[in-house]
């Protein structure tokens, strides 16, 4: 079975309609990712409506579109709510706009709606830090076997995660989703959509204490997709053995438990883990009366909880250790953390995409583990609420133990710097700036031979551009 224009329809009006056959290759919300085939969903943004794109999808090859409104658009309109049973459109003519009260929850009602058409064991990923590179290995795990769905990129919100569902087809037999949390109530939602039947939680943290109010607001959130779970033998809840607020997601969830971690109390658990530096880590893992040895591709030794996450879904799953150790080893898998060349012959490590203290923290540790003069390059950390001041004097803490030289960017940046220098870091170590540019300037003429530069910071200090204009400066 394929999702069918008559699919869409059917969810939002709750009327079938065997003449709307038509095979749609997915939905989008941006014009220009429209596909021949594709279903466009208008939708109201701060900044932006999507009902002025409409024509543009279309143009581009769009047979459908969800919109709130009559357009000045070449097509035919019809009014979901007044389709009923034995009064449908005597034709249809495409493209179609379907008129909707809302379209954001005509898309969640047409993603709820396929989910429940398609036979598909989805895993549902959540937790404070590692999601998305935890995504990614789980799907090249499963895919040694299944053929296995992922949602892309960090589409994990009310709006990603029902345009990812809308991908799946009837060939797919699993389906990895990444799920995202700002406020209470939000994952309960996602899950009510895709129906997990398996659920992984990385870590709980800080990050977005800003948004959702308090710790326990954060760790209620996340709890939602435990508790959402099926009972044994269809559920299976994957906790964080090593941190503590999960491992007390035992207690809210009806679904078998599996404890993943650093300790042999752990139903999995890893030994003897070893940063091999930019060649990955290694370590023994084991399971019952078995233990395996592995070294994946993966940086810093952070990244064993990762290849446990994975290597626990294999097995619950039922895949053999060969096609584990061989999911494992997935170039793909390593979406964050990139190193490329800089000026002088230095080596960029670019972890830019976001930042908060546990994951600044583990890429100091992977700075630890290489060769060569060790530059920090922090940023402001945002969206920590209450623990901001101390979530930075955290990582000030930790870059005092390992950097030679400390560059700081943004004002809430001064932490580390305050922190390091309160440690032990000489003045001369420690350098303040206001923006990415000045950082770049300071930089620039002052890399060499050997130096390993860590740069890090939330994706709206723009750390990236401190990257890119030290590559083009190499």
């Amino acid at each position: 079975m394929s999702l069918t224009l008559g699919h869409i329809v059917e969810a939002i009006s709750g009327v079938s309609i065997p003449a709307l056959d038509t095979r749609l290759s997915g939905a989008v919300i941006d014009s220009r990712q429209a596909t021949p085939g594709a279903l466009f969903v208008a939708l109201r943004g701060e900044k932006q409506d999507g009902h002025e794109f409409v024509a543009d999808a279309f143009e581009r090859g769009a047979i459908a579109a969800l919109v709130e409104r009559r357009l000045p658009v070449d097509a035919q309109f019809v009014e979901a709510e007044t389709i009923q049973v034995g009064e449908v459109p005597e034709s249809w003519d495409l493209p179609l706009c379907l008129i909707v009260p809302d379209s954001l929850r005509a898309l969640q009602q047409a993603a709820a709606f396929w989910r429940r058409q398609i036979d598909i064991r989805v895993i549902g990923i959540t937790g404070s830090v590692g999601k998305s590179t935890t995504k990614e290995l789980i799907a090249d795990v499963l895919s040694q076997r299944y053929a296995t769905v992922r949602s892309p990129g960090n589409l994990n919100n009310e709006i990603g995660l029902p345009l990812s569902l809308l991908r799946v087809s009837e060939a797919h037999e699993r389906a990895v989703l990444e799920m995202g949390f700002y406020v209470p109530g939000e994952i309960a939602e996602l899950c009510a959509i895709a129906k997990p039947q398996v659920g992984v939680v990385t870590n709980i943290s800080e990050v977005h204490l800003e948004r959702a109010g308090s710790m326990q607001a954060i760790v209620n959130g996340k709890a939602e997709l435990v508790e959402a779970l099926p009972p044994p033998p269809e559920g299976v809840a994957i906790l964080n053995q090593d941190d503590e607020r999960v491992r007390d997601f035992a207690s809210r969830t009806q679904a078998r438990v599996f404890y993943y971690g650093l300790s042999p109390e752990a139903d999995l658990w890893a030994s003897e883990v070893e940063s091999l530096g930019l060649e990955g880590i290694r370590c023994v893992v084991h399971h019952g009366l078995e233990s395996i040895y592995m070294r994946v591709p993966l940086l810093g030794r952070h990244s064993v909880h990762t290849v446990l996450r994975a290597t626990a879904v294999g097995l619950v799953e039922g895949l053999t250790w060969e096609e584990i150790v061989q999911g494992l080893q997935s170039p793909q898998s390593q979406l964050r953390l990139i190193a490329v060349q800089g000026p002088h012959g230095s080596l960029i490590l670019d972890d830019t995409y976001n930042a908060a203290p546990p994951s600044i923290i583990a890429a100091l540790n992977l700075l630890e583990d290489l060769e060569g003069r060790k530059i920090a390059v922090l940023g402001d950390m945002l969206e920590l609420g209450e623990f901001e001041e101390r979530g930075h004097r955290m990582v000030g803490a930790r870059a005092a133990e390992v950097a030679d030289l400390l560059v700081t960017v943004g004002e809430r940046a001064r932490w580390i710097a305050e922190e390091a220098r309160a440690l032990g870091m000489r003045e001369d170590q420690v350098v303040e700036l206001p923006d990415s540019p000045a950082a770049v300037e300071f930089l620039s003429d002052r890399l060499a031979e050997g130096d390993v530069i860590l740069v890090k910071g939330s994706r709206g200090m723009r750390m990236d551009q401190i990257v890119t204009a030290l590559e083009e400066r190499k």
